[in-house]
């Protein structure tokens, strides 16, 4: 079988006991409202690099610079087979440097903060919802890198060495 690839970017930002949501209400891939982090797809020149694909996301949602931001950790890759694609998404996270008072004006739906305690009780993506409910069960500072594969009851999760 032969499925067309989609690849993503979400970035999560955290201040102190907090984590900035974008509510979106439709998308080419999230067709309900949903809650997710910012990002969006793969523009031909940052294919290869997951990481220059979220800022330029970022700055084109909310207009953030990676000076108001600690460096991106990439904690997840996911992937997800769904209406007929192969959906690959890296999820980013990372402290803001200030609080954003007030918050941003956002292209793609509103932003909001959400305490981590009632982060997945939201509506959110599938894979979204897995790798935040792994994250804030896990080390939330953890440096390790996960993969996930997307199954019908979850998503199984495994952290990469390199050998």
């Amino acid at each position: 079988m032969n499925f067309p690839l989609r690849s993503m970017t979400s970035v999560y930002f955290t201040w102190q006991d907090q984590i900035l949501l974008l509510y979106r209400i439709g998308s080419r891939v999230v067709t309900i409202p949903a809650f997710c982090g910012v990002g969006g797809h793969f523009e031909p020149e940052d294919r290869n690099d997951p990481c220059a694909c979220a800022q330029r996301e970022v700055y084109e949602e909310i207009g953030l610079t990676p000076q108001a931001y600690a460096p991106l950790a990439l904690c997840y890759v996911t992937l997800r087979l769904k209406n007929g694609e192969l959906r690959q998404n890296y999820y980013f996270f990372a402290e803001l440097n200030r609080p954003l008072d007030p918050l941003p004006a956002c292209t793609e739906g509103t932003l909001v903060w959400s305490s981590f305690d009632a982060l997945c009780e939201k509506p959110m993506p599938f894979t979204a919802k897995a790798v935040l409910a792994h994250w804030l069960k896990n080390d939330r500072r953890t440096d390790t890198l996960f993969t996930g594969a997307a199954q019908p009851d979850g998503v199984v999760f495994t952290p990469m060495r390199e050998f």
